[in-house]
């Protein structure tokens, strides 16, 4: 992969995860909130399963994601969006159903398009400084790199 992940903290609260993706915009968005286009690149890491993936694309609206592991047991999370402006901007609120990052985060997704290339920038902000570092010590930079490569690979299959 020659796009890498670059993640920053930009302040105490905040973490943001920039990644650029070999297609238009538009795809890029859809697969952020195509069900059946979600199944197909965050299915967690190796071995998982992911068991459910439900999302009711408006202001308002909840999305939940559920993930199995192979002994069985299971990691969800869920969220409502707050502003949809497609294909540029989803804001959106997300609680784990282990509530390991302190409350819930507040997510914004921007997408640029530039040369048919597509810059997408996660901003997470944390409920405080010991959440968001505390969820930096998950491998969550690992975790998000391994899925935007799956993305990277499966957004080629559609262009």
């Amino acid at each position: 992969m020659t796009n890498k992940l670059i993640l920053t903290t930009p302040n105490d609260l905040e973490v943001v995860i920039t990644r650029v993706f070999n297609a238009p915009r538009r795809l890029v968005f859809d697969c952020y909130t195509k069900p059946e286009l979600v199944r197909q690149w965050l299915i967690g890491p190796a071995n998982w399963v992911f068991v459910v993936c439900d999302i009711d694309l408006r202001v308002g609206g909840a999305y939940r994601y559920v993930w199995r592991a192979p002994d069985g047991s299971e990691m969800g999370m869920g969220g409502i969006y707050r502003e949809i402006q497609a294909p540029e901007r989803l804001v959106d609120v997300q609680l784990f159903d282990e509530d390991w990052t302190g409350g819930e985060t507040l997510n914004t997704l921007i997408l640029t398009e530039h040369n048919g290339k597509t810059t997408a920038t996660h901003r997470v902000k944390y409920a405080s400084l010991a959440a968001r570092d505390g969820a930096l010590r998950t491998g969550m930079a690992d975790g998000m790199s391994a899925g935007f490569d799956r993305l990277d690979l499966y957004l080629q299959t559609l262009v």
